[in-house]
């Protein structure tokens, strides 16, 4: 019987909670990894008629040969053989590009941190005049907490790029952005579903950028679990989330957001689609994530197949 939901992925164990749901649910689907993975652009042949794209932006951490640009041009091939494609080419390419993100977001009239982008490392001093210190120097494609530096002085800024040491982003482009002081050192993870407020987490920033709540950023060798807890933001928060999750055409993802203890402004900064649900869900957040988002693969699937 052919599979009815196909699930792209890179990570070998980030999604053993999904399987297990889907297993459980008895839904006919066939995992992907991206790996090994090859296509012909004259073939149409499509895994499943419904396709969840699981791509991480932290592949090229774990792996040189990352998979990240690849699988945009591979979900616009299956996009092109008319099937279902669950945070498809079109919303890969908003989460592998922060600058693309910070557009859009600002484009809905919200508020975020103040960024300059360059494409070259030597025009980040020049891009920093008329900002004030501290600033953070970005990967435009970053991936928990990755290719971020915080810069105290232009004298440390020059310094950092005279000897190389500035963060590089796979893809060449760079962002200068304003160091938001998080009002009770702590940002605001928000997950959505279908562009609707799922749940959200209050994480605590401490000294790190690695803000990663999923199960498997937490126990990689040498990195301290941050600890979060289940807030529910004011509505003004939620309702912003949730349009940048639809304006994105985001099926599942996370939106984060830093109230700056400079005015009390809620300044949103970064879009997720990857959304791994936070650990331990019952005890965090008193049930699964993943029973949700089963429930509403099973929907799309029935609608596809009627």
């Amino acid at each position: 019987m052919s599979p009815d939901l196909a699930i792209l992925y890179e990570h070998p164990l980030w999604f053993e909670p999904l399987f297990t749901a889907l297993d459980r649910r008895g839904i006919n689907y066939v995992k992907i990894p991206l790996a090994d993975h090859a296509f012909d652009p004259v073939v149409a042949e499509p895994p499943a008629p419904v396709i969840f794209s699981r791509v991480a932006m932290s592949g090229f951490l774990r792996e040189p040969e990352h998979p990240i640009f690849y699988a945009q041009a591979l979900l616009d091939h299956w996009c092109r053989a008319g099937v279902r494609i669950l945070n498809g080419p079109e919303v890969l390419a908003i989460d592998s590009s922060k600058a693309r993100q910070l557009s859009l977001i600002a484009s809905l009239g919200h508020a975020v941190p103040a960024t300059r982008v360059v494409h070259r490392a030597q025009d980040l001093t020049t891009a920093a005049e008329g900002m004030s210190y501290p600033l953070l120097a970005k990967a435009n494609i970053g991936g928990s907490g990755a290719g971020i530096v915080r810069y105290d002085s232009r004298e440390e800024l020059e310094r950092s790029i005279a000897e190389g040491t500035v963060p590089e982003s796979i893809d060449k482009v760079l962002l200068l952005q304003d160091y938001v002081p998080a009002r009770g050192d702590t940002i605001l993870r928000i997950e959505t579903l279908a562009g609707n407020f799922l749940y959200a987490l209050e994480v605590s920033t401490g000294d790190t950028f690695d803000l990663c709540p999923a199960d498997a950023c937490q126990v990689q060798p040498g990195r301290a679990a941050v600890t979060m807890k289940a807030v529910q933001p004011s509505a003004d928060v939620v309702s912003a989330a949730e349009g940048i999750a639809r304006a994105v055409g985001l099926d599942v993802g996370g939106v984060e957001v830093v109230i700056d203890d400079r005015d009390g402004r809620p300044r949103f900064y970064d879009i997720n689609a990857l959304s791994n649900f936070v650990a331990k869900p019952l005890e965090v957040l008193g049930w699964d994530p993943h029973e949700r988002l089963v429930d509403m693969l099973q929907s799309i699937i029935a609608e596809v197949k009627s």
